[in-house]
């Protein structure tokens, strides 16, 4: 295991699969929130995003969590492992309203520096978008994790994550 890729819709715990297994590797985690966002939630050009992962993607080893349709394939291609964190919506949602929480005011690991999270018409904004994309982009995962040809495993519960990550 050198290149692992980690899919799954907001909420699922992406980040938080990223650093344990990145604890038990010591592969280093790229959060595609970091490369999405500068501070201020100020998005980055596209175009910017593709050359800051493409580099990150060049690199020998890797974790990578989160999607970037644009450069889906290229990392694809080089990755080892592809991991779909597939739990349903009342958790992810339960999940960010609780890191939000958690969190607010302050930017969380998985975010650049003058990201702070808070309770406004922004996350009212993510929440919508949750549920708008819930079918939308599960299916869109579903297409990219059947297409992978390497080592793949699909999680439907925090159960699951645990165990696999126990048996490492």
């Amino acid at each position: 295991m050198k290149r692992v890729m980690i899919l799954g819709q907001p909420g699922a715990g992406k980040s938080t699969l990223a650093r344990d297994l990145a604890a038990r590797t010591g592969l280093p985690v790229v959060h595609m929130d970091k490369i999405h966002w500068q501070s201020g939630w100020v998005a980055r050009p596209l175009a910017h995003k593709i050359e800051m992962i493409r580099a990150e993607e060049e690199k020998d080893r890797w974790i990578i969590e989160g999607g970037l349709s644009a450069t889906f394939e290229s990392r694809a291609a080089r990755a080892d492992l592809m991991l779909w964190i597939d739990i349903g919506l009342s958790l992810r949602v339960w999940r960010v309203l609780r890191r939000t929480w958690r969190s607010r005011g302050r930017s969380r690991p998985d975010l650049p520096e003058g990201c702070p999270e808070k309770f406004d018409a922004e996350t009212l904004d993510f929440l919508r978008f949750i549920w708008r994309t819930r079918l939308s982009a599960r299916r869109r995962i579903e297409t990219q994790y059947a297409a992978f040809q390497g080592q793949k495993h699909r999680f439907g519960s925090l159960r699951e994550i645990e165990a696999w990550l126990a048996a490492l």
